[in-house]
């Protein structure tokens, strides 16, 4: 396929890339026993990436490689401690966003073991973070 005969993106368009389901064991939390008992955050990547690149050499080091990612993401739910998923997503996000291919991470961290008084079957917080100097 040419140049001239390459699939183009739609403008304002960039492919998606998502990753579900990451499980790790952090202990974050305002509570005591949170913090010395830890539990299972599950986390969802979707990440803004030009997949053309990889798709025409077939190389992954043209993309980003997201069982790297992955590794990362967990180290960095398993490392310090925060209080607040708000915190931890953005954490999150950041780490995705170190590679420069990355536009945009998506970032939803679930709490299904929150301290709640209620039956329910999940807490969760998504955030969108773009890297910095995108307005688009």
């Amino acid at each position: 396929m040419t140049a001239e005969t390459s699939p183009q993106c739609l403008p304002g368009q960039i492919d998606e890339l998502a990753v579900l389901g990451i499980e790790c064991y952090g202990h974050h939390g305002v509570f005591d026993f949170e913090r010395r008992e830890g539990q299972t955050f599950v986390v969802d990547l979707v990440l803004g990436v030009d997949t053309r690149p990889a798709a025409a050499s077939d190389d992954l080091h043209d993309t980003v490689d997201y069982g790297s990612l992955v590794a990362e993401v967990k180290k960095s739910v398993e490392a310090d401690p925060v209080n607040l998923i708000e915190t931890l997503a953005q954490r999150i996000a950041g780490v995705c966003l170190l590679d420069s291919r990355v536009e945009w991470a998506r970032v939803t961290v679930h709490k299904p073991d929150a301290p709640i008084e209620a039956t329910f079957s999940d807490v969760t917080l998504t955030i969108t973070r773009r890297r910095e100097g995108r307005s688009d």
